[in-house]
């Protein structure tokens, strides 16, 4: 009997202390939850539910005013046979690969040669590189009118003048304004994207330069076969956001143009498209389906330069083996 009631207080104690710490875990859970719990809500707010939103919207015809009614996919009709659509997906295309395509390349070309140790003043470059990202836009426009102004006396024409070539109306071509455009944004992201490859440089370790100097590499070779391979991850997380951000272009096309940015073929962009039906023109339902075409697109061209990005090192091992 006292052996049966000695073994029935343990099991009881034992059940006792699994429950207070089975509370407490639960305490410590909740208390968890409830840390992360405001970064979750805002998000929900000014994230997922406008995503959500915008989503059902595709699908009606809504002037921000009237009660919306169901359209199915004609919104998506109206859009994919809009030539102006299809021109701002190529204006687009171009304006990114010459903005985009040349900011990465120079990005790692500086990053690697502010990495060098003979370079003085290092930090003074670095700032002064990383200066236009943090530039106001406002800035950027009252510099890039006058760079590239109509005008043949202005910096641009000049340049060209130099080289035996005509003045260029940059704001009223059609080329013209796309290079000008292309410019900006290179001049924008360049000193974001170097400072990225830099810190992915800095991570590699020096023993791997300074084996490869005893054996008689040169930087060239050195900056093929051994930090561009192992700048892997940092090259596909630059592609990645240069291409989303290519594909997103908005602001430099509206700030060089000014108020006749949205009146003009030449340099309209997906963003801009999407921005006049829903702003200018009260169509939200083909605004919201443009936003859903823009996303395949986005998701198209990431998953694309993620394939050809990631076969580049693969190329670089099997050419050194």
């Amino acid at each position: 009997m006292q052996t049966a009631a000695k073994e029935s207080k343990t099991g009881t104690g034992q059940m006792t202390g699994t429950k207070k710490r089975l509370s407490e875990s639960k305490k410590d859970m909740i208390s968890g939850y409830l840390y992360i719990a405001p970064f979750f809500i805002i998000f929900a707010i000014i994230g997922l539910y406008p995503a959500l939103f915008s989503l059902y919207l595709a699908f009606q015809k809504w002037n921000g005013l009237s009660p919306m009614t169901f359209a199915g996919l004609n919104n998506f009709k109206i859009v994919l046979e809009d030539p102006l659509f299809w021109k701002s997906v190529y204006n687009t295309i171009v304006m990114g690969l010459l903005g985009t395509a040349p900011q990465l390349i120079i990005g790692i070309i500086l990053a690697f040669l502010l990495n060098l140790t003979f370079i003085r003043f290092k930090n003074f470059f670095r700032v002064t590189i990383f200066m236009p990202y943090i530039t106001s836009m406002v800035a950027v426009a009252l510099i890039f009118s006058v760079l590239f102004s109509n005008h043949e006396t202005s910096l641009a024409n000049y340049v060209l003048g130099l080289f035996g070539f005509d003045p260029v109306n940059w704001g009223a071509s059609e080329w013209g304004t796309k290079i000008a455009i292309s410019i900006m944004v290179f001049w924008r992201w360049v000193g974001y994207n170097t400072i990225i490859f830099l810190a992915g440089i800095q991570s590699i370790p020096n023993d791997l330069y300074e084996a490869a100097t005893i054996d008689g590499a040169s930087k060239t070779q050195q900056l093929f076969y051994i930090t561009l391979p192992l700048l892997k991850p940092f090259i596909l997380l630059t592609v990645f956001f240069s291409t989303v951000g290519a594909l997103q272009l908005f602001s430099e096309p509206t700030v060089f143009l000014g108020a006749g940015a949205f009146s003009r073929d030449e340099a309209m962009t997906i963003v801009m498209y999407l921005y006049r039906d829903a702003f200018k023109l009260q169509s939200f339902g083909t605004a919201s389906a443009t936003a859903i075409i823009l996303l395949v697109i986005i998701a198209a061209f990431a998953t694309i330069n993620t394939m050809l990005t990631s076969g580049y090192g693969r190329g670089k091992r099997r050419a050194a083996k």
